[in-house]
């Protein structure tokens, strides 16, 4: 049956659109479309030309693998077709595939079939021919047949051997394997770049695929590149394995680069498990994937099935939801966060990305907003990955409309008016509000109750909104004055729940000085820092009086924690709100630090160390003190026992004498740990 006129004209529109976007992705590098909306448009085409195969024709992108090499490469005729491979989108897809297998090997329903799978990375494939054990030659893959001649710059890969390794290597080896550019390279690449004012790379697909189609291949050498090889084009007789996996082992053998996840599955569910495994780990893998590839891993069964115009029947990626999409940005606000840092979130048409439709994404600071150049109404790329926060990659900027608005900075904080300060050198802009801001308010106090802060069950954001919002609470301290009346007169709230509330914030006062010291919201302070602080100075009146020298002998904290820290504690109000705390009955244990045994000889004796040493560093010092149960601190308090005041020494030699503690020179310290 001949298909009506209207399908021949859409189905044309469709080869038109999907040529288009072919050559901007595999000769140009410079994609408009994500890849969801691009596979869109081939399951349709490749849906309507099933249903009316008289209007498929030798040309249809259905029909090919990619697109034509550049001009600027010679060509090279693949001596075996570098073929792609059919999708899988979701449980079912996969399932048929393996259905249809079984049916075409003529498996009974207790017969698995055997997987070899493994991540299907986000690069550019390659076809590299070895002769005698020597690199000879390497191909992109074109069009499948015919690729772009690049193995100069695949020579400054120093992932991929010049010479094979070991002496059983074949005469001849085709191997296939995917160039990629790990994320922690393509950072640090657009880093440079940013600092150079060159052009940075969207993603680390484009990056990998520009670095190997340079013409110069001393550019490609300076760009971190890497490849796992996945398969075999072709190979001499006697050489061969039975299965893919086996085939990868040989790889590994004359030194060849196999991806360090390949496994071997049994039956369609095993792969369903496999699925979901890399699915939750493609966060922490050090590349970017965007799906899984799941072979037949048998060699004889691969030659039983054969293959389709463009695809093996023996193979199939199962792709992962796209993580990134395009969409347009109808408006930017600024929110403001516990610090008073004003955050640029752009508000987006809705698009469904990463597996979750996303309607907000941040654009992180003013610097960051000013360098991807985004506006109102601009097309972008959004990107989603794992749980990480949707964020804006790059704008399409052929798509501008002239209406687009530049995004400004405001004056005044968009919560409370108080002024927006934004620091000489610093990316971030900041509400001056402090305390008096309810934006600020709301979050320290949300921070504050927060699980791995005080933990007090119960106390989520709405509770605190309300609280905040009638005036019963303005400062955390507030938190530990609540009633059951003012938590059962909150909406929704009945009265078992806000007793509840009541024994969580009761069961909070017994904590840790880290926790404590998290939950304070000091900047720079996450739960590391605390607990290193806590660890040093173990009495928190000592942290409070230490000024940023003592601070800055804390393991990892430098000067810029220093000066957060010291300065969190000057301020009066700070002081005020800790008292308060103290006064509701919040405590924590002493974490005397070990010693060796109490019957050592200064055994709970403090010392602090101040000016220059000329006989033993300062660390030395430190550890044979600590050897002989003493503890070391960085600052003078009335629990301090002996100063020891060496050369030049500062503003603690001084303290010492006017708090009338023991000080003594390096001569009496010596004398003290020579015993």
């Amino acid at each position: 049956m001949t298909a009506p006129r209207k399908t021949k004209l859409h189905v044309e529109e469709l080869r038109q659109q999907i040529r288009y976007h072919d050559h901007l992705y595999h000769v140009l590098d410079d994609p408009e479309l994500s890849d969801a909306r691009y596979d869109r448009l081939l399951r349709e085409l490749r849906k309507l030309e099933s249903e009316h195969p008289d209007l498929i024709t030798d040309d249809s992108p259905t029909q090919r693998v990619g697109a034509e090499p550049v001009k600027a490469f010679n060509q090279i005729h693949h001596r075996l077709p570098m073929l792609s491979l059919d999708n899988a989108f979701d449980e079912d897809e996969l399932r048929n595939f393996d259905r249809r297998l079984r049916d075409r090997l003529k498996l009974d329903d207790s017969e698995k079939v055997e997987y070899a799978a493994e991540p299907k990375l986000d690069g550019l494939a390659v076809s590299i021919l070895y002769q005698d054990g020597k690199l000879v030659r390497a191909a992109t893959r074109g069009d499948g047949t015919t690729g772009e001649d690049v193995t100069h710059n695949i020579k400054t890969i120093h992932a991929i051997p010049l010479q094979l390794s070991g002496s059983k290597y074949p005469p001849l080896l085709d191997v296939r394997g995917e160039v990629f550019m790990p994320r922690a390279g393509f950072d640090e690449f657009n880093a440079r770049a940013r600092r150079n004012e060159e052009k940075e790379f969207i993603n680390p697909r484009n990056a990998a695929a520009g670095s190997l189609r340079q013409l110069d291949p001393r550019i490609t050498a300076r760009r971190p590149l890497n490849i796992y090889f996945y398969g075999i084009g072709e190979i001499s007789k006697g050489h061969s394995a039975s299965t893919h996996e086996m085939g990868m082992q040989l790889l590994r053998q004359w030194g060849l680069k196999v991806s360090p996840e390949l496994a071997v599955l049994s039956g369609v569910d095993q792969c369903l498990a496999y699925y979901a495994a890399i699915f939750e780990k493609r966060v922490s893998l050090p590349y970017d994937i965007d799906g899984v590839v799941f072979k037949v891993n048998s060699l004889d069964y691969q030659e039983m099935l054969g293959f389709v115009a463009r695809a093996p029947r023996w193979a199939i990626a199962q792709k992962f939801p796209a993580e990134e999409e395009t969409t347009i940005v109808k408006d930017v606000e600024f929110q403001v966060g516990r610090t008073g840092a004003l955050t640029p979130v752009a508000r987006l048409d809705p698009v469904f990305v990463g597996g979750v439709t996303v309607s907000n994404a941040t654009l992180h600071n003013m610097d960051e907003l000013q360098r991807k150049d985004v506006r109102i109404g601009d097309t972008v790329v959004v990107r989603r990955a794992g749980d990480v926060i949707p964020e804006i990659v790059s704008v399409i900027k052929k798509k501008r409309p002239g209406k687009s608005r530049k995004v400004r900075l405001p004056a005044k904080c968009p919560v409370c008016g108080s002024d927006v300060e934004r620091p000489e050198n610093e990316a971030v802009a900041r509400c001056s509000g402090g305390l008096f801001c309810p934006a600020q308010r709301k979050e320290a106090i949300k921070h504050f109750a927060s699980r791995r802060a005080m933990n007090i069950d119960g106390m989520g954001d709405k509770i605190v909104d309300q609280l905040v919002e009638t005036g019963v609470v303005e400062t955390v301290a507030d938190l530990y004055k609540l009633t059951l009346e003012n938590l059962s007169g909150l909406d929704r709230m009945a009265e078992k729940s806000a007793g509840n509330i009541l024994n969580a914030l009761e069961k909070s006062k017994q904590t840790k000085l880290a926790r404590f010291l998290f939950a304070l919201g000091i900047r720079e302070v996450g739960e590391a820092t605390a607990l290193s602080l806590s660890a040093y100075f173990t009495d928190l009146d000592e942290l409070m009086e230490a000024d940023e020298e003592a601070l800055m002998t804390v393991q990892d904290v430098g000067t810029v924690v220093a000066s957060h820290v010291r300065t969190f504690f000057q301020q009066t109000h700070n002081k005020e709100i800790i008292d308060a705390l103290l006064a509701a009955g919040i405590r924590w244990p002493v974490e005397r630090k070990a010693t060796p045994d109490d019957q050592l000889p200064l055994a709970g004796k403090t010392f602090v160390l101040t000016g220059t040493l000329n006989k033993l560093t300062r660390d030395q010092a430190k550890s044979r003190l600590h050897e002989l149960g003493a503890k070391v601190s960085g600052s003078v308090s009335r629990k301090t026992d002996f100063v020891v005041a060496g050369e030049n020494p500062g503003s603690k030699h001084k303290k010492a004498l006017d708090m009338g503690v023991f000080v003594i020179d390096e001569e009496a310290l010596l004398q003290l740990i020579s015993k």
